[in-house]
């Protein structure tokens, strides 16, 4: 257990940050704790934290060394990560001998179960207290695994995912004194004496959590499963994906520092680094041990997770068709604009980002009269254009192609359809060995049945599609099968009309997708804010969890029962 010292410094610390969460989720207003602005970090700002000079320096030290977590089992060291932008990293980590390391995992959970509900959530409040404070050190890990631009590496790799871990413990402990610890029981027995009973309740955890992460998000999209679980009780193994170690492992050395100072076995968190085609995965998903898997990838993957790993608890977030559908618009360069950015932001490689936009072939409703399919799809490739002419900008926005595989679906897209906007190389100067492509934009039309190949598949990467139909009606039920049958992360929608959007909303509703309508000031389809906005809902192919809501995390704990007579 945590001495009674650092339980107390815990609660000093953390319990009004723990109140202010459980209050958001209950409200849904705005609200976070990880200031956002790259200023708020280093002198004068968040107390103890890098500057981003500091944390500059703090990656650069990482870089041809190895990373020591001094977990049991380690056999060897693997890692060969090629940043996005062209450098490597050279950083080395442990690879683990799972007969010893999961044994010792195990071994931590009792006095981690005995700590309480209170406890370990404060506990991994102050982990993520310390990785906020290494913000700056953490946007570069992610910047250079992921290929996002640094701003989008510190935002959203830094305090977004900083909020999505805290908003996973605060459900999870929400969630977990739901029920009391203890109760008394009377029942009535006529003139007989009542029956008494002493009744206490304990959160039990599942088992070792495995964490698979993914290559673009690797720290917004594994913290959410990450803290649940350990919120929870449950010891939780980290394998990074291969070309994304560094940010997970960084967050696994924070963890065990501070589970270390605080009197809990440092193995409740251990890294998983894998050799090269080990497919480590595979083998950790099946192991009895593990009883709790998130993972955010393919969906080939993670439909072989969901049939093969029966002993488990499986979180999956894999692949979907976002759609917009465009029917009208009182801001029609607001429209364009605000879709325009969308499309360009991480160069797409999002899955949040919009696809397809249905867009009748008889025109659109504006402010500025009515538009045609091919101005509409026109304008918004000149929008786009627009907004990443500069290069300069161009790269603040698009960051880095993550892999080959995106670079190969942009040049194959010419292939698919007449071309509104073709994509363009854009040279950095900071980083020469960055590929950088802008956007490419295809027309289809949704009445041929061999156009639907494309349109109907997930094409991650900066790759859209104007699909041409006979009306917001045909749209709408495009959108439906869409949804329906590959999912979708997000929908977004355009219309003045009343009657197509309770068309759109009904079809969201009935189909389980998150629905967001006439964005056009400086709120986008593809992004989401803890606390307030759902990530996925759970309801459709696209994933079977939201983040964050009370069913991520209510399955990965059982309460168990002991009565006895008062």
């Amino acid at each position: 257990m945590a001495t009674e010292l650092s339980t107390v410094q815990l609660i000093e610390k953390h319990r009004p940050t723990l109140d202010q969460a459980l209050e958001a989720i209950r409200s849904r207003a705005y609200w976070s704790p990880h200031p956002e602005h790259p200023k708020a970090y280093g002198e004068g700002g968040v107390p103890g934290s890098l500057s981003a000079a500091e944390g500059q320096a703090a990656f650069e030290a990482l870089r041809g060394n190895r990373l020591p977590l001094d977990q049991p089992g380690t056999d060897g060291w693997e890692g060969d990560e090629v940043s996005p932008y062209g450098i490597e990293l050279g950083v080395q980590y442990p690879h683990p001998d799972l007969e010893v390391l999961l044994p010792a995992m195990r071994a931590a959970m009792p006095s981690w179960r005995e700590a309480g509900p209170e406890v370990r959530a404060l506990v991994c409040l102050e982990i993520l207290s310390r990785i906020n404070a290494r913000t700056h050190e953490f946007a570069h890990a992610v910047m250079h695994t992921s290929g996002q631009a640094f701003m989008m590496a510190l935002q959203a790799g830094g305090p977004h995912a900083q909020d999505r871990g805290l908003e996973a413990v605060t459900y999870a402990y929400a969630e977990q004194v739901r029920t009391p610890q203890a109760a008394d029981w009377s029942k009535p027995q006529g003139k007989r004496d009542p029956i008494n009973l002493r009744k206490e309740f304990t959160a039990v955890p599942r088992g070792v959590s495995l964490l698979i992460g993914c290559n673009t998000f690797p720290t917004w999209n594994g913290y959410p499963g990450l803290f649940a679980s350990l919120a929870t009780g449950n010891p939780v193994l980290v394998k990074p994906h291969p070309r994304a170690v560094l940010p997970l492992a960084l967050t696994v050395a924070v963890a065990r520092e501070v589970l270390t100072e605080t009197g809990f076995d440092p193995n409740l968190v251990a890294l998983a680094a894998e050799r090269p085609d080990e497919g480590i995965a595979k083998t950790l998903a099946q192991r009895s041990e593990v009883r709790i898997i998130d993972y955010t990838g393919s969906t080939a993957f993670g439909d072989w997770l969901e049939a093969n790993a029966r002993q488990a608890q499986v979180f999956t977030e894999k692949a979907g068709v976002n759609t917009v559908v465009v029917d009208s618009t009182d801001d029609y360069k607001g429209m364009l604009n605000n879709l325009a950015f969308s499309l360009s932001l991480y160069s797409g490689q999002m899955c949040t980002t919009p696809q397809n936009f249905l867009i009748p072939r008889e025109g659109i409703g504006t402010d500025v009269g009515r538009k045609s399919y091919d101005e509409v799809t026109a304008d918004l490739a000149a929008a786009v254009e627009g907004l990443l002419g500069d290069d300069a900008r161009a790269n603040a926005l698009l960051g880095a192609i993550v892999n080959p595989q995106v670079k190969e679906r942009i040049e194959a897209a010419a292939g698919l359809g007449e071309v509104a906007l073709a994509s363009r190389s854009v040279a950095n100067p900071d980083f020469p060995g960055a590929t950088v492509r802008t956007p490419v934009i295809v027309k289809l039309d949704g009445a041929k049945p061999d156009a639907e190949a494309a349109y109907l598949s997930e094409c991650f990467g900066p790759v859209s599609f104007a699909v041409a139909v006979d009306s917001a009606a045909e749209a709408v039920a495009l959108l439906r099968r869409t949804i329906r049958d590959k999912g979708a992360m997000t929908v977004g929608a355009y219309t003045t009309s009343p009657e197509v959007e309770k068309l759109v909303e009904d079809a969201c509703l009935e189909e389980c997708a998150q629905l967001s309508l006439n964005l056009t000031g400086g709120v986008y389809v593809n992004q989401t804010a803890a606390f307030s906005d759902f990530h996925g809902s759970g309801g459709n192919p696209a994933a079977n969890a939201a983040l964050c809501d009370g069913a991520f995390v209510a399955n990965r704990f059982r309460t168990v029962e002991v009565r006895r007579p008062a």
